[in-house]
């Protein structure tokens, strides 16, 4: 192991690897650059072998081209010196975002992080006297000489640290690296963080691909892009068995995709879907429902107070998302189901018959195994065919063209006795049963080529789709190898349940955090219900209770706003000390002015700044406001999608998943923010967006919920 300073060893060697990267990527270009990766090759019947061979290794050798391309800005980020048991000298590793191989040789410039090697630099702490990784020939022991932090930036070496060295002293070094990225400024999009990945993040990414996974982290614990880097690594891993369409990301809203949409990207991850779970539940209903407008909705539901006429809408909400009443649905469809085959024998024309016992047997027995609708176009397939030959045992033309026309007008007339499975209209009749009627039902106005939509709202999706599955079954093609859902805790079980339907496999990582769990029409507040809905052998828990987001002022500022409240996780802040929380008493008159100023103030030092609003009406007050004094602000509302860095204005219940360098409160105030769990989520919820800079504002009274600033 060398003993040469960190920077002068790390800046020769990066001098080597760029030059080897260079010299690849004169090679790969003399080919003419990757244009042919992207030929058309749908008509692989009409290609010669030796033209499909080609095609195939123009795209390797593209992704070879991006690849390099991307990893010469940064190669590397990690070193661990590993030696193998009964190896005298350590090997040095280098640990990046992409592989590197040297060429004509079997060495590896760079090992990708994915790589079952890799797992040391992320587990090594220097506790440890010995270690080992599971290779492809079987496990491999050995013992850690030494890992390096380090930071290239557009090919140019900016820091080394080494966090572990064997043999000597080291003092709480390890933490170093991580707190300088944290103490970084944000820009508009989340970033990877695959050069500061912890020890209990990497079991979560490692875990195999056959897991029903709930991860609970709190505010700021990297639970998102644990969950998009898990989506990398098993992509890597399982690269046989599993394919980027086929994964599916489901995130709160538009504006959250497009904040997480450079991580896998950045990662070389290309071609998992990204959306929502109303988004895509339109799509399984084949255009057959317009969702009646969600932005409204949310406002109106976080913007009204909490009475009895609340507490009775939140119940009857909760039970349309609820596992009883799917198992309502179930035995609606059950029922449905007995019902469906017409009690009359069929009759083509005047003398011919095909008995009802025959025909139910059909239904129950040879395809008893589909789906009720699949089953009723099969057994009406068959009768038709039935008919057809009976058709062709008349010798007379003249006969059997007057038959045809009797037994087509019948055989429709037949038709239409059979239950039909019109998915919304069945599902309202099961709701109204149990009491849940719609306050949109009815038919939007079509053009006539055009059939109508169904309005609904976003409760009753679920539910739909739920029933759509149970009546047309799961197509093949729309199955997924793996689904990440974020937020969870403000989704429902029985959009769990809908979402496992898809995923038959069970390989599904939800992660949230019930203290984040604000939607209280449709949220949980426990994650039992969610872990009860896979098989016990399948179904994994973890927990993630630091925060690394967060300066330890504002975590604890936040800790303490929920301390009240039994069950909330408190959040454990990685030591990075910063600017002391700020709390500002106002004249009612000031309000406005003072907020204008605070941002001013804040925007001295930080890239992005938010101030949050607790009711969505004040949002445009205090944009309007820095607007007219020269702030160029953004104002996010229900219905966004581009969230664009600098300063925003939104309410905070569109501010979840999102973080900022610096966050105003505003309307701190006991009538915003009353003494209740809702509002201690909320409020934590809010602070826990700031990354470095929280300041509060109220009039009148402040909430009750703030802790005394002098206490913490």
């Amino acid at each position: 192991m060398s003993t040469e300073d960190p920077i002068v060893e790390e800046r020769t060697r990066l001098s080597d690897v760029l030059a080897q990267i260079d010299r690849q990527l004169v090679r790969l270009e003399a080919y003419g650059d990757d244009k042919d990766r992207d030929r058309d090759t749908t008509d692989v019947e009409a290609q010669t072998a030796d033209e499909v061979a080609e095609v195939a290794v123009a795209r390797l050798r593209g992704d070879r081209l991006r690849d390099l391309r991307v990893a010469r800005r940064e190669p590397y980020f990690g070193r661990i010196d590993f030696a193998e048991v009964g190896v005298l000298e350590p090997t040095p590793l280098y640990i990046g975002k992409r592989g590197v191989e040297a060429e004509g040789t079997v060495e590896r410039l760079v090992v990708d992080w994915r790589a079952p090697v890799a797992r040391l630099f992320y587990a090594a702490t220097g506790a440890e006297q010995e270690t080992s990784y599971t290779s492809p020939e079987g496990e491999v022991t050995g013992e850690i000489y030494l890992k390096r932090n380090i930071v290239i930036r557009d090919s140019n070496l900016q820091r080394a640290v080494d966090s572990f060295v064997r043999g000597e002293e080291n003092l709480s070094v390890t933490d170093e690296f991580l707190l300088y990225r944290l103490a970084e400024q944000k820009d508009n999009r989340l970033r990877d963080i695959v050069s500061t990945i912890q020890a209990e993040q990497d079991r979560i990414i490692r875990a195999p691909r056959e897991r029903a996974m709930v991860i609970q982290g709190v505010a700021g614990s990297g639970k998102t892009t644990v969950a998009l880097h898990r989506l990398a690594y098993l992509l890597y891993e399982y690269q046989d068995r599993l394919r980027a369409e086929r994964m599916m990301i489901f995130a709160p809203n538009a504006m959250f995709l497009e904040y997480i949409s450079d991580v896998l990207p950045e990662l070389g991850v290309g071609g998992i879907r990204q959306t929502t779970f109303h988004s895509w539940a339109m799509e399984q209903m084949g255009g057959r429902m317009k969702l009646a407008d969600p932005a409204e909705r949310l406002a109106s539901w976080f913007d009204r107070p909490r009475d009895e006429a609340y507490e009775a809408e939140r119940r009857r909400l909760q039970y349309k998302g609820s596992v009883e009443f799917a198992q309502k649905l179930q035995q609606y469809v059950a029922q449905l189901e007995q019902n469906s085959v017409p009690e009359a024998d069929f009759e083509p024309w005047d003398g011919a018959a095909l008995p009802a016992q025959a025909i139910a047997a059909w239904w129950a027995g040879d395809y008893g195994h589909l789906p009720p609708a699949k089953r009723r176009e099969r057994v009406l397939a068959r009768v038709k065919r039935w008919y057809e030959m009976e058709l062709k045992r008349q010798s007379s033309a003249t006969v059997r063209a007057n038959q045809r026309k009797q037994a087509s007008s019948r055989f429709r007339a037949y038709s239409k006795k059979w239950a039909a499975f019109d998915v919304v209209a069945l599902y309202r009749e099961v709701a109204a049963a149990e009491g849940l009627t719609s306050t949109v039902a009815g038919r939007l106005g079509a053009p006539t080529s055009a059939p109508g939509r169904s309005l609904v709202e976003a409760s009753e999706v679920a539910g739909m789709v739920y029933l759509h599955t149970l009546l047309f079954g799961v197509d093949g093609t729309q199955r997924f190898d793996h689904v990440v859902i974020d937020e969870a805790q403000d989704f429902s079980p029985l959009q769990i349940e809908v979402v496992k339907r898809y995923c038959p496999s069970q390989s599904i990582t939800i992660l949230g955090d019930l203290g984040q769990s604000i939607h209280t029409d449709q949220g949980i507040t426990a994650w039992d219900p969610f872990l009860r809905l896979f098989d016990e052998d399948v179904r994994a828990y973890f927990q993630l209770d630091v925060s690394y987001r967060s300066t330890t002022e504002i975590i604890e500022f936040a800790n303490a706003v929920v301390a009240r409240f039994p069950g909330f996780l408190q959040a454990k802040p990685v030591f990075r000390s910063g600017r002391a929380v700020k709390v500002e008493a106002l004249r009612s008159e000031e309000r406005l002015n003072r907020a204008v100023q605070a941002v001013l103030e804040m925007q001295e030092e930080a890239h992005t700044v938010a101030v949050i609003c607790r009711r969505t009406l004040d949002v445009a007050a205090f944009h309007d406001a820095l607007t007219a004094a020269g702030v160029d602000a953004y104002r996010i509302e229900g219905d966004e999608s581009h969230y664009q860095g600098g300063v925003s204005v939104l309410p905070v219940y569109l501010a979840k998943g999102l973080e900022f360098d610096a966050v105003l409160l505003v309307d701190t105030d006991d009538m915003s923010y009353d003494e209740t769990p809702f509002s201690g989520r909320l409020l934590y919820v809010a602070c826990t967006r700031a990354l470095h800079q929280l300041r509060l504002q109220y009039t009148e009274r402040p909430s009750p919920l703030l802790p005394s600033v002098e206490a913490l």
